[in-house]
């Protein structure tokens, strides 16, 4: 397969996916609207970038692809529930369209980026592998969760789908994202001296680096269809399983200076522990630590390669984008503002 579709390919997982797959050789057709800029993928001989909203894909779109991993998406559980129709078609519907349209062109192979979130809350001391029932909890998990039916259910012999439930991320992203929880706590701990943590601490969550999770997508490009087709697969790591308290700790003692954790909100429910033994017998390991990500993060920091914009907050960039789109509108005449 030499042509490969992302979708979402301007986003935190895409900018790392799309140079990756580059650098292995692949043509890559990236396919978003670029919310957060369209400056984020380097331009090279072998990137074909396409403009278009993944609910608006037509089947030319699909032309000369060989494979498609479908990561458009609103992101994170606030998004979400502020724009739960949206998330629906777009998460939901719109993959189950992409996974159609990509088949009836003539892919060979549709790589579905889920989230380990679809397990929701899980019974104390229960390590779910891929044939636990799914308990997805907010709209961004149950909007997941139909998707991965949807799509499996176009595998066939011909049409390879997969589908990963990946662990909550984390890392440096060309889209960088401070409202992911190692991210988050690491800009805080380092800005202010203070790591803001959602009570209780006891809660479980897996974690994988941003650069595990994209090769994790393009381990599944390349395995034998026999070894993934129809298949779930959850990506992350046993070592990279933290509660909430310990991470916060770890990541407190990894900034430089001193911090401390400051606990907030209500007890967060979503809490699970995920079983990857069926990634890792097919030989795929995770990489990263907590640790290298948090280190990774001071160094842009301090370095000031990095810093938190509202472009780095999903939810207060759409918000933001929303706001700006309502008073464009408001004063847009005859096709322009001033110059018309």
């Amino acid at each position: 397969m030499s042509r490969v579709m992302v979708t979402g390919a301007g986003g935190y997982i895409g900018t790392v996916l799309t140079p990756m797959l580059l650098d292995a050789g692949y043509d890559v057709r990236a396919v978003d609207r670029f919310f957060f800029g369209r400056d984020l993928l380097v331009p090279h001989s072998n990137l074909e970038v396409v403009i278009e909203d993944s609910r608006r894909l037509a089947a030319e779109h699909f032309e000369g692809v060989d494979a498609v991993i479908d990561l458009a998406a609103i992101s994170n559980d606030p998004s979400g529930e502020l724009f739960r129709e949206a998330t629906l078609a777009i998460n939901h519907e719109s993959r189950v369209r992409s996974a159609r349209l990509s088949k009836a062109a003539g892919a060979r192979r549709y790589i579905l980026p889920s989230s380990c979130s679809v397990y929701g809350f899980q019974e104390e001391g229960v390590i779910a592998d891929e044939t636990a029932s799914p308990n997805p909890l907010t709209t961004y998990a149950i909007a997941n969760e139909r998707a991965e039916r949807g799509v499996l259910d176009f595998a066939d012999e011909a049409f390879c789908v997969v589908v990963l439930r990946q662990a909550t991320v984390f890392g440096l992203s060309p889209r960088m994202r401070f409202d992911l929880a190692i991210n988050g706590m690491t800009y805080g701990a380092w800005r202010t001296g203070k790591l803001p943590l959602m009570r209780d601490g006891t809660q479980w969550r897996p974690m994988i680096h941003v650069r595990d999770t994209a090769r994790a997508q393009i381990f599944v490009l390349e395995s034998a269809a026999e070894q993934v087709n129809g298949g779930i697969f959850n990506v992350g790591s046993r070592a990279e399983t933290w509660q909430i308290g310990p991470l916060g700790a770890l990541v407190a003692a990894s900034v430089p200076g001193d911090a401390e954790i400051e606990w907030y909100g209500d007890p967060d429910k979503r809490s699970y522990r995920v079983s990857f033994d069926r990634i890792e017998a097919l030989g795929y390991r995770a990489e990263w630590t907590a640790a290298d990500g948090v280190a990774e993060i001071c160094e842009a920091l301090q370095a000031g390669t990095v810093d938190r914009t509202p472009q780095t907050i999903t939810l207060d960039w759409y918000r933001e984008l929303v706001r700006w789109h309502r008073r464009i509108h408001d004063v847009e005449l005859h096709g322009g503002i001033v110059d018309i």
